[in-house]
């Protein structure tokens, strides 16, 4: 089955095409996109990253988005074009967190928390749990990187029979403050079209999709809007 994959989380992005069976989901190519103009790219690159393979829209069997948390912008561009070509073409979607992939990334098995720079001095976290190249979501939250760091190293220090979580992301500068922080922290492959179409795949084959309604931007931050209409209401 042909997979097109979509991510424009970032201030770059990516689309993406694989094909999939019961076993394995192989990459054919994945296709940067230009930060800044996703909404006049987006479309037409797709037309052409699928005839340069010889394929039309007709031939793609499933849909893959990363879903967030990111650019409110991209994501809002990326989630709209996916679901307009899932609903059209009647094919199976799925939604990858892309904290949820650095969980995954990390090959570890047990509890992963995943952790991308959420710029003002924040950071997305995600705590999972990894079994089997898939992770069950247990909470997904923004907080400021210098109490989360603390947080973590209070934990390492305390006494408990808990099993600690390992810490994993994706953003070579946040592994490196961890790293400063003396926190141990793995560092994986910077997330694209790609790694959401293995992802998003494994969750096809699983049933686990959702309708083009039910897809949404998993921003976990606020809008600058919403936080005003908050704080002057």
């Amino acid at each position: 089955m042909l997979l097109l994959s979509i991510d424009t989380s970032g201030r770059s992005g990516s689309i993406a095409l694989a094909r999939g069976d019961a076993d394995t989901c192989e990459v054919i190519e994945v296709m940067p996109l230009a930060g800044g103009s996703f909404s006049a790219q987006l479309v037409p690159q797709i037309v052409a990253l699928l005839a340069k393979h010889g394929f039309a829209k007709d031939n793609i069997g499933a849909f893959a988005a990363a879903s967030g948390p990111g650019s409110f912008t991209g994501l809002r561009v990326g989630l709209a074009v996916v679901k307009a070509l899932a609903e059209i073409l009647g094919k199976p979607l799925a939604a990858v967190s892309l904290l949820e992939a650095v969980a995954v990334g990390a090959a570890q098995q047990g509890m992963v928390l995943a952790i991308l720079d959420a710029g003002r001095g924040d950071v997305y976290a995600g705590d999972y749990e990894v079994t089997g190249g898939s992770a069950k979501i247990r909470r997904e939250w923004l907080i400021n990187r210098e109490e989360l760091f603390a947080e973590l190293q209070q934990s390492g220090t305390a006494k408990s029979d808990a099993p600690r979580s390992i810490l994993a992301t994706s953003d070579k500068s946040l592994a490196e403050a961890a790293q400063s922080a003396g926190l141990p922290v793995e560092l994986v492959e910077p997330m694209d079209a790609g790694t959401i179409s293995r992802l998003g795949w494994r969750k096809i084959q699983a049933g686990q999709t959702v309708s083009p309604e039910q897809l949404e931007a998993n921003y976990i931050r606020r809008t600058d809007a919403e936080i005003f209409a908050k704080t002057s209401g």
